[in-house]
């Protein structure tokens, strides 16, 4: 019987890097496209491919994994990896397979393809903020009324001619907070 000792943890990176920084990009939120989940598809082969043997999850998120959603047409994908710190077995292959690192920071990597049309959020198991990404998708695709809020969220705020995704991101907070509450609730009513 063989036996592996596991490889020692290393320190995380404690600043974030955002790759290339601030970008100034023209936003646009269009109608749900039925192709979203097909793109997906070949994005997960593509990194299934890329990354070998290393076992990782990848899920389909963000506004383009729910349908009848208008979004921004950028495709959303969270990977799940055991070790966010052994960046040799994940983001080493990813950059050797076309993708571009965006951004480095504490418990969470981003890659993207150079259309920049597709988002790759790398977290390690355990992180909180996967339930988060998970529980927001799957709220939306149930509830009607929190799927239209975040709709015309989405197309009031493009309309004030956002350039920046962070700061589209971040007046977005408000209401991905209420929507999340009753995500929460949703999934452990009474509690």
């Amino acid at each position: 019987m063989v036996t592996t000792t596991p490889k020692p943890r290393r320190p995380d990176v404690e600043e974030t890097d955002l790759v290339g920084g601030n970008e100034v990009r023209e936003l646009a939120v269009v109608g749900y496209d039925n192709t979203w989940p097909a793109i997906f598809a070949v994005q997960r082969e593509r990194l299934l491919a890329a990354l070998g043997s290393t076992t990782v999850e990848i899920e389909h998120i963000g506004s383009t994994a729910v349908p009848g959603l208008a979004a921004k047409p950028i495709i959303d994908i969270l990977m799940i990896v055991d070790d966010i710190t052994a960046e040799e077995d994940y983001l080493v292959p990813l950059l050797a397979a076309g993708y571009d690192l965006r951004v480095r920071g504490p418990g969470r990597r981003m890659v993207r393809t150079p259309g920049r049309d597709v988002h790759v959020h790398i977290l390690e198991t355990g992180n909180e903020a996967i339930d988060a990404y998970l529980a927001f998708r799957d709220h939306l695709r149930a509830s009607v009324d929190d799927r239209a809020l975040y709709a015309n969220t989405k197309r009031a705020l493009i309309k004030q001619g956002f350039t920046d995704m962070n700061a589209y991101s971040d007046a977005k907070t408000d209401v991905i907070a209420a929507i999340m509450a009753r995500a929460r609730e949703r999934r452990s009513p009474g509690i």
